[in-house]
């Protein structure tokens, strides 16, 4: 199932997502574990509790993986990430669900380049949006 979309296709407003994420403990764990960052606030509760956390928090590069996997979904094979940020504004909690979504916030064609920028965003079970980024990329046309 091919799932490409176009720049043609692609409309400001147009609504990006969603896709949903639950992290576990164990999969803060298994991230520490890939990415290096080690820190107690990401695995040991009692640790989190001392500095004044509800618990143990999920990482916040992770959170802009989960963006970047939300983006790179939507743009497809032949589509290409050119940039993604992301501003941290409040903490999650493993076991709860994060909601990734996004809008296209502008698309450009200039010098046969079809940019397209995205607002995007992580809201938790609370409905609070915890997360913000955005994303440009460059989607293929059809007559390409």
């Amino acid at each position: 199932m091919d799932n490409q979309i176009f720049y043609e296709e692609v409309q400001i407003g147009d609504t990006i997502g969603p896709l949903d994420k639950q992290v576990s403990t164990r999969q803060l764990v298994q991230y520490a574990g890939a990415s290096g960052d080690y820190y107690e606030i990401h695995y040991d509760k009692d640790f989190a509790v001392q500095n004044e956390l509800p618990g143990v928090i999920i990482h916040g590069a992770l959170k802009n993986a989960f963006l970047g996997e939300l983006v790179t979904n939507w743009i497809g094979k032949e589509g290409k990430l050119l940039e993604l940020t992301c501003q941290y504004r409040g903490m999650d909690v493993p076991n709860d669900t994060l909601r990734c979504e996004g809008t296209v916030s502008s698309k450009s064609d200039k010098d046969s380049h079809n940019v397209v920028e995205c607002e995007l965003w992580i809201t938790n079970g609370k409905e609070e949006k915890t997360t913000f980024g955005t994303a440009k990329v460059l989607l293929p046309t059809k007559a390409s």
